[in-house]
């Protein structure tokens, strides 16, 4: 027992440490990069870095992704890419596999150094209690879909624990719609034991959670991306993308705890 709580200490240290210690070794380079490029090369360089970053913190917490499906090219439009939200793993997941802008709640642009990266990388903060503020996201997330971004959406709008997929927030696919872009839904699903949803605790006290935990094998399902248009009614959207989410999710569990 003494042994295992030794083993898990020393992960939590080794763990903690280096998120924050490679977050901000790659922080200042690549504001620094981002000062020197033009606006359109931009949204490549950031794309590539966020997908640096992702993927260097989920080796570093052994974050195993298994993708059920497969990766669709990146369209030459827009894509609004929407998934279930149950870990704050899943930020690294989709920004690993997919780079892009993520979509985020208002109170990520404050948590300890991630939230710091989070603001250089572009991401999209929404106060939902706020009329005003998702008036303004749905317009910037229109503007860069129409400019051929890929944007990352968990419109269930907070983390859950559970299969079971929550009411989505429709303001996203509004914008959708009005950009003509790509919606690509995809289901995330960990093991039933592996303790990775973020729920009912702080920031820092989940990364200190996770950080104790052994390696986590989470899975991925890739649907069917479709496109949208300006006839299409935002509620009709929202309700086949719930479903479809919803069967991915189901996919990705039966992937993940086979019977």
């Amino acid at each position: 027992m003494r042994g295992t709580i030794l083993r898990e200490r020393a992960r939590q240290v080794a763990r903690a440490s280096g998120f924050i210690a490679l977050t901000a070794s790659m922080l200042g380079p690549f504001i620094a990069r981002m000062r020197g490029v033009n606006h359109e090369e931009r949204s490549n360089v950031r794309d590539a870095w966020v997908k640096t970053w992702a993927r260097t913190l989920l080796r570093l917490f052994t974050i195993d992704i298994v993708i059920d499906g497969t990766l669709p090219p990146r369209p030459v439009r827009g894509r609004l890419i929407v998934s279930n939200h149950r870990s704050v793993i899943d930020v690294g997941v989709l920004l690993s596999t997919f780079g892009g802008t993520m979509v985020s709640r208002a109170d990520l642009a404050g948590w300890p150094v991630v939230g710091a990266a989070a603001r250089a990388a572009g991401t999209l903060f929404v106060d939902r209690a706020n009329a005003k503020s998702g008036a303004q996201i749905i317009r910037i997330i229109e503007m860069h879909l129409e400019r051929g971004d890929t944007i990352l959406l968990f419109p269930e709008g907070t983390t859950f624990e559970g299969d079971e997929i929550r009411p989505f927030f429709g303001g996203a696919f509004v914008a959708a719609a009005r950009a003509g872009a790509e919606v690509l839904p995809v289901g995330l699903a960990y093991p039933r034991a592996s303790g990775a949803a973020f729920i009912g605790e702080t920031f820092p006290q989940h990364l200190a959670r996770m950080a104790r935990s052994e390696g986590t094998r989470m899975v991925l399902a890739v649907g069917e991306p479709f496109v949208v248009t300006k006839g299409d009614r935002a509620s009709a959207i929202t309700a086949r993308v719930h479903g479809e989410v919803a069967l991915l999710v189901r996919r990705a569990r039966r992937v993940c705890d086979p019977l």
